[in-house]
């Protein structure tokens, strides 16, 4: 496909986002819209403080994602229990039973954010994941290895050696997510694993290597975890995601954080890319003339690995350039400013979400 064959308007299916960060409390209020205006659903993070560690707690979250939406947004929260060394197996069975969790969370404990609280040992929770495998609950899992003495760029790697193999092998039957995936040696693994292995790719690790954080200076809004990889791994992230292979979905980890928490002592790990997803996907998805395959990625992979229905609903694209701002600036519902920055700040992008048709 050459650049005067590309189409001025794509129609898709209506997309669902299979990992998304919506924080709590003010956050959430300024940046829930963000994820609603693009995704009929989405798989909702839970490494809040504290965790969502029971069904009431997700329960009660799920209540105030939907209360910091418009009247009427018909966009579905997909809540997940953080797993934690001692969470009771009867609690996720129940959670799932009544539909209030559709997945649970593997944080290896000092990961990534919020994940203190998670997992010390695999085998410390094999009682849970047994039942996970017997009622068909898929896990999702941050894959990194959490040792001091793996270089941060191989954890990925060494986690998928040391971790997943084995416990693909101990409970063969489980539904696996590897979630945002960054590495090479991830695609391999899951392109030559079982049916019940599959991972989410986001649009940063499409658009960007490691290279990104120091261009300049120290970047710290394209610090996130995993970090990036170099080039080559993210060629290989592409090559995945445009192939079709439907055990690759669409994944975004938009992770928001004020400038305080990105800039300060902390240097927060996330990447905020929610307002302009679907449009960051379709960049680098016409980039590789796969656009074609876009729809099964975006909208119908994930919904299909998760035994879920299709969206009725669409959205619809046009050729049109759109320029992300530097800065967003959001309030709250009490008026309480919050202030971010967009993947793609300062870009502008070759595809403008031009209207979302919400099904029946």
């Amino acid at each position: 496909m050459t650049a005067p064959d590309f189409p001025r308007r794509l129609t898709l299916r209506q997309p669902d986002d299979w990992h998304v960060h919506l924080r709590d409390g003010a956050m959430l209020q300024a940046v829930a819209g963000a994820t609603a205006a693009q995704f009929a659903r989405a798989i909702v993070m839970p490494n809040l403080k504290p965790p969502v560690t029971s069904v009431a707690a997700a329960t009660a979250y799920r209540r105030r994602i939907r209360e910091a939406l418009s009247d009427g947004c018909p966009f579905q929260p997909l809540m997940t229990a953080y797993l934690t060394d001692t969470i009771e197996p009867a609690e996720v069975e129940r959670g799932f039973a009544e539909q209030v969790w559709v997945a649970c969370k593997l944080y290896p404990a000092g990961a990534t954010t919020n994940s203190a609280a998670g997992v010390s040992a695999i085998e410390a929770i094999t009682p849970v994941l047994a039942v996970m495998e017997l009622i068909g609950m898929p896990l999702l899992i941050h894959g990194e290895v959490v040792d001091p003495a793996v270089d941060i760029f191989d954890r990925e790697a060494v986690f998928i050696e040391r971790e997943l193999a084995p416990l693909l092998q101990r409970h063969p039957g489980l539904k696996v997510v590897l979630e945002h995936i960054t590495t090479a040696d991830a695609v391999d693994f899951v392109r030559s694993g079982p049916p019940n292995l599959a991972a989410t790719i986001t649009p940063h690790h499409l658009h960007i290597n490691r290279n990104a954080m120091f261009a300049g200076g120290l970047r710290p809004d394209f610090y996130c975890l995993p970090v990036a990889k170099r080039e080559l791994h993210r060629l290989a992230l592409r090559a995945a995601a445009t192939s079709g292979n439907p055990k690759f979905f669409l994944g975004t980890d938009s992770a928001p954080h004020g400038r305080g928490a990105k800039e300060s002592d902390c240097g927060c790990a996330g990447i905020f890319n929610a307002p302009f997803a679907i449009e960051s996907y379709a960049a680098a998805f016409e980039q590789e003339q796969a656009l074609e395959r876009l729809e099964g990625f975006a909208s119908e992979h994930g919904p299909r690995f998760y035994g879920l229905p299709l969206n009725s609903g669409t959205i619809t694209l046009e050729r049109q350039p759109v320029a992300v701002p530097q800065r967003l600036h959001r309030n709250d519902a009490a008026g309480t400013a919050v202030d971010l920055v967009p993947f793609h700040a300062g870009e502008t992008l070759p595809w403008r979400l031009a209207t979302t048709a919400a099904g029946t």
